[in-house]
Parts: C-alpha cells; structure tokens; sequence
C-alpha cells in the first residue's frame, strides 16, 4: 500500500477554521482523515502539510511510526506549533487507514479499549471583563449552565476570570467570584466546574484568584499563567488548593518533560490537533502516567478532533475527561456522516473501523476559508494584553 497524496479540507466556523487532512492511497475506497485546526494560523497549517506531504508520497502509510520520525526529524528545523499540527493532521489520518485496513476502531489499534465509558465536559466560554456586572448577561450564563446540565452534563467550563492587569484590584476578583457564584448556584455542588483562566493572568494574580475562588470549589484551575515559564506555573500549583491543569499550547513530549518533571500540574491538557497526533499524544500521557498525572485533552476544535480523542481516551488509562465544543456553529454535525453520540454526558466506545467518522466534502465545501475574526486585548493603558 502507497500514499498517493495529502491534502487539506478547510471549514470555516467562525470562531476558529477547521483543518480536515485527507490522506489518499492506491488502495480503492480507503483513504484517511486528520484534523490540524491551529487557530490564526490555518494558512501557515496548510502550507505545512503541503510542505510535509512531498516526505510521504509513496510512502507505506502503515509505517506510522517510522512516517512520524520521517516527518519530525528529516527537515532541519524542527517544528513549532504550525509544523506540529500539521504532522498532528497527518499522524491522525495515517491511524484512520491503518485502523480501516484492520476493520477496527482506533481505540482496538492503539492498546484496546480500558474503561467502558467517557465522561465529557461542556465548554460555556464567557469571561469578557463587563459582562458579569450586567444582571441579563448573568442571568444568560446561568441559562446556559442550566442547558447542559438538562443535556445531561456533570462537568462544565467557565472563563470566569476577566481579562486582567499584572497586578488588580478588588473589582476583577469579585468579578470571578460572581460569574463562579452564579454557575455553582444554578448546578449545585453535584456537578464539577472547571476555571479557565486562559493564561491571560500573571502567577501573582492567578493566586490571587484561586484563593478567592477556593470555596466554590473548582475541579481545575486551567493555564493560570503563559506556559514557556514553568517554574511559574509550579510557584501558582504550590500555591493554591486548586489542581492545576496545563498544556494545550504545548508541543512534543519533550516540551511536556520539565511539566512533569517539576510537577508543575495536577492534569496534563496536550491538543491532539498540535501536540503531534495520536502517536504523541498516548507518549505523553504514558510519560505522565509515571507521575500519577492525569490527562485531559484540550478540544475547542472541529468534530473529527472530538472523535480522535474519544478513541484515545478509550485506550489511555490516565485519561480524565473530555472537553467538547458544542455552541460554535449550529451547523457543526453537518459535516460529518455520523455525529458523536453523547449519552447524560458520557460516551461509549465507538464500533466503526478507523476514527469513526467520515468528512462530507460536499457540506464541508459551503463554509469555506474565512479569516477568524481578532481576538486582540489592550489593557486600558494601551499595552498589549494577553487573550
């Protein structure tokens, strides 16, 4: 079997483009599909993927593992983020052909299946730094955390904390504390609430949100920092009661290494879409298992993305749960032939060989590539804040 080309698929979905990988080759019928949506960067995505498709092309697409070291290590410069996702695209559709050519699920391909059931979280955004002062807007986040909990949901994520200066008053703390207050009071201490802090706060200032937010007890405390710096991270993880969680914008297990090593987190959160596919992504999460750390993968991205952390979190026993996004487009499900099935908030292992889901071209082609609108933040000093 050969690999006679790649090629991208890019949906537009508003808030981010999706990035659909298709891998084709010379048996009839089967080819592969990978999602490497990257956020303000799908041009640069796309021409990665056209840049690494000329390594693979005739390549035995089975060879996975061999594929990727071709993929990491035959380019001088090794890759950042776009590179990263792009190989994470690939990796994910050479894992759909190889599962297909089984007539398996991915998960029977990758370890076999060790839990019987996932349990999903919804993501409610949220988190502008005015909203909560107006009584509708909070009465509408109530609303919303209200719906999942109807859709069967025990574990939601919230954006609670606004955007915030280096060092802030009162006024941001209360701020949290009210948006945290109003979801914990509409769902009841049954179900979990994560915090996201988005790394737009400083480690002073996300400890001083994790105190103020400690009685309402948040499941995790998400990227309360910028990640590059990592003995921050552990200075806020030390710091509060909270469990830390972090990683999305980390790539390779060797940027997840001094993570682990310095305990700097509770819950590793690597992106399948960037980390480097299912074949980094179960490395990772077997490097953080040694250190009795769980894995939680972040997924804000297209359906295909949900799908191939389903099959991973059904064959990775320090897996936790997973994210899903749910709110973006109403048309999100239109693009695949068979949507996940989330049951009062949990999953069941997937019967289809490969990933389990295939692209509708056809639905796909009517959103096509559209710039993401910004998402730029000043402070009110005219500084560059980080979103």
């Amino acid at each position: 079997m050969k690999i006679t080309g790649i090629s991208t698929i890019v949906v537009n979905a508003k808030m981010r483009n999706w990035v659909f990988v298709k891998v084709e080759t010379d048996q009839p019928g089967l080819i592969g599909w990978g999602e490497a949506s990257l956020e303000w960067k799908t041009r640069a995505v796309v021409g990665a993927v056209q840049d690494i498709a000329e390594l693979l092309v005739g390549e035995d697409p089975r060879r996975i593992e061999h594929l990727w070291q071709i993929m990491y290590r035959q380019q001088f410069f090794k890759g950042g983020v776009v590179t990263m996702s792009a190989i994470s695209g690939i990796d994910q559709a050479l894992h759909d052909i190889k599962a297909k050519d089984y007539g398996v699920p991915l998960y029977e391909l990758i370890g076999g299946h060790v839990r019987d059931t996932i349990r999903m979280y919804d993501h409610l955004g949220g988190g502008t730094s005015e909203a909560v002062y107006n009584a509708a807007s909070r009465e509408s986040f109530a609303e919303k955390a209200q719906q999942s909990v109807n859709d069967g949901f025990t574990a939601l994520k919230i954006l609670a904390v606004p955007r915030t200066e280096p060092l802030d008053g009162a006024k941001a703390l209360h701020h949290a504390v009210e948006l945290m207050g109003v979801v914990r009071d509409t769902v009841g201490d049954d179900v979990d609430i994560m915090v996201d802090l988005h790394g737009r706060t400083t480690p002073a200032m996300a400890i001083q949100y994790a105190q103020a937010l400690a009685p309402l007890r948040p499941w995790f405390f998400e990227e309360p920092c910028q990640p590059e710096n990592v003995d921050a991270m552990v200075e806020v993880a030390r710091a509060i009661t909270i469990p830390v969680a972090t990683g999305e914008r980390l790539v390779t297990r060797w940027q997840f290494r001094e993570i682990l090593e310095k305990r700097a987190c509770a819950v590793i959160q690597p992106d399948v879409c960037h980390c480097g596919g299912v074949s980094e992504i179960k490395k990772i999460a077997a490097m953080a298992e040694t250190y009795y750390i769980s894995m939680a993968p972040h997924n804000p991205l297209g359906p295909l993305a949900t799908m191939v952390n389903i099959q991973v979190g059904f064959s990775t026993p320090n897996f936790l749960i997973q994210e899903v996004m749910r709110s973006d487009v109403p048309w999100r499900n239109d693009v695949v032939d068979d949507p996940l099935d989330i049951r009062n908030g949990y999953v069941y292992p997937p019967t289809r060989p490969g990933i389990g889901i295939e692209i509708d071209e056809v639905e796909a082609a009517k959103h096509p590539y559209l710039p993401e609108d910004e998402a730029r933040y000043f402070h009110p000093d005219g500084s560059v804040a980080d979103w």
